[in-house]
Order: C-alpha cells, then sequence, then structure tokens
C-alpha cells in the first residue's frame, strides 16, 4: 500500500509542472506557439500518470476508484498530446486541463486506500479488454471535448462583454475551440457506442441477457442520447457557444456520475 501511496504521489509531482507553466510563462497570453518548456513539461506530466498507471496494472484489469482515475488521467494526457502534435491551438487548452487533471489525480492520491480489487469476469477476456479501452477513452475523449466547451464558453463571454482576462488571453479562439469541441463530440459518440455494444456482448457473455438496468448503464445511455442530440441540433440549426457547451458539460457529468462516480459510492462511500 505503501508503494502505491508514492507512486501516486510521484505521479501528482508530474502532473505539476504544465499546470503551473501556462500562468509562468507569458508566452500562454501572447499566443506564441509550444516551446521547449512546454513540450518538456508536458512530456513529464504524460510519462507520470502513464508509468503509474503501467505499473499498477501490471497485466491485470484493476476496478478501484483511484485506478480508474489515474487510467483516465494517462489516457486524458496521452489524447491531449495527440491535439497538441496536430490541431493549430489545441496546446491552449492547457491552463484549463492541467489543473482540472492535477485536482482528479489529487482525489485519486487521497483515496488510494481504497478497496483495488482485481477485475474478474467470465466473459472471454478479448471482450473484456475491448470493453474497459472503449470505456476509458470515451470518458477522456469527453473529459477533453468539456474542456475545449468550457474555453469557447469563456471566450464567448468574454467577447460579448469586451473584456479579455489574462485567462482567455491564454486559451484558444473561440471558433478553434468550437471546432474542436465538435471533432471531439464525434468521437466521444462513436466510441461511447462502441463502449455501450461491448457492454452489451460482455453482459450477455456472461448473464445471456444484453441489458441490465442499473446506474452505470443508464447514465451511459443517457449521456448518449445527450450527445446525439446535441450533435443532430448543431447540424440542423448551428447551434452552438454557450448553448452548445452546457449539453457538453451536461454529457460529460453524467457520464462522471456513471463511470467514477459510481465507483467513489461503491469503493469509498459504501465499502
Amino acid at each position: 500500500m505503501l508503494l502505491n501511496v508514492i507512486s501516486s504521489l510521484t505521479a501528482l509531482l508530474a502532473l505539476m509542472p504544465a499546470s503551473l507553466l501556462a500562468y509562468v510563462r507569458s508566452g500562454f497570453r501572447q499566443g506564441a506557439g509550444p516551446d521547449l518548456p512546454f513540450w518538456a513539461s508536458l512530456a513529464v506530466a504524460v510519462a507520470g500518470p502513464v508509468t503509474w498507471a503501467l505499473i499498477q496494472l501490471d497485466g491485470t484489469w484493476r476496478t478501484g476508484l483511484s485506478t480508474t482515475l489515474w487510467v483516465s488521467i494517462a489516457t486524458c494526457m496521452v489524447l491531449f498530446t495527440g491535439i497538441c502534435l496536430t490541431t493549430r491551438s489545441g496546446w491552449r487548452l492547457m491552463p484549463l486541463l492541467l489543473p482540472y487533471l492535477l485536482l482528479v489525480g489529487l482525489f485519486a492520491t487521497a483515496t488510494v486506500e481504497a478497496p483495488d480489487p482485481t477485475l474478474s469476469a467470465s466473459a472471454p477476456t478479448v471482450w473484456v479488454d475491448i470493453h474497459i479501452i472503449v470505456s476509458v477513452t470515451t470518458y477522456a475523449l469527453l473529459t477533453l471535448s468539456a474542456v475545449a466547451a468550457l474555453a469557447a464558453f469563456l471566450q464567448e463571454r468574454a467577447l460579448k462583454e469586451k473584456r479579455p482576462s489574462a485567462l482567455t488571453r491564454m486559451l484558444p479562439p473561440m471558433a478553434d475551440s468550437e471546432q474542436l469541441q465538435g471533432r471531439l463530440l464525434v468521437a466521444s459518440e462513436i466510441v461511447l457506442g462502441m463502449g455501450l455494444a461491448t457492454g452489451m456482448s460482455v453482459l450477455y457473455f456472461e448473464q445471456g441477457i444484453l441489458f441490465r438496468v442499473d446506474h452505470k448503464t443508464v447514465l451511459s445511455v443517457a449521456t448518449f442520447v445527450v450527445i446525439g442530440g446535441l450533435l443532430i441540433a448543431h447540424a440542423a440549426t448551428g447551434v452552438r457557444g454557450r448553448r452548445a457547451a452546457r449539453f457538453v458539460l451536461l454529457a460529460f457529468l453524467l457520464l462522471t456520475l456513471g463511470y467514477p462516480g459510481v465507483k467513489f459510492v461503491t469503493d469509498v462511500l459504501i465499502p
């Protein structure tokens, strides 16, 4: 258990440089591109959680809250690195994303002593592995989409009030945030659909049924419906800005309640 605490603290420390970078360097406020300190701090922020996840899992899936949160953080950081490499201004989400992930890491560290059992399933291993990977990827994609939506929301408010703040000067332009949000939402919907399908497959192998009414399933389906409704509304009416951001954040809240939220109740509140 002591090793888990040390590993969790190490991963937490790895997130701190990137969390503080935007607030101590003027490059973000001036819109300068990523520089060496940016990539160095990002590499450390990726290496810490990913290394922790690989060591903790060690070839087996664990279902505890702390492990779930750290695996989600690691996946977010890997995907965010891809965004930084492939988009014009996605890297400017760092001032919002990294402090949030640091808070999640703090919570994961605080709950590291909660039960962390190894997953036991009677379904074929390949289906279980696919379902878990898809679920983690979905949550990471929706987390990034929610951050992009929040950035667009803040930029829209600053434009309407004609009072840009130090924070909004660091963030991507509103159009770039909305474009990134839309792409991530589409990816989230596709991967979430795959997650629901693989979850049904695992449930069928284990219990002979395709659907079970529980908190996780209901919240996941609700998330799928909310995202799908938003994508349809955007295509039909062009809904954007604050209204779109609210729906994205609602979808993120629903999936948070269904994914780590359920684990918090079962592992921490009701051990």
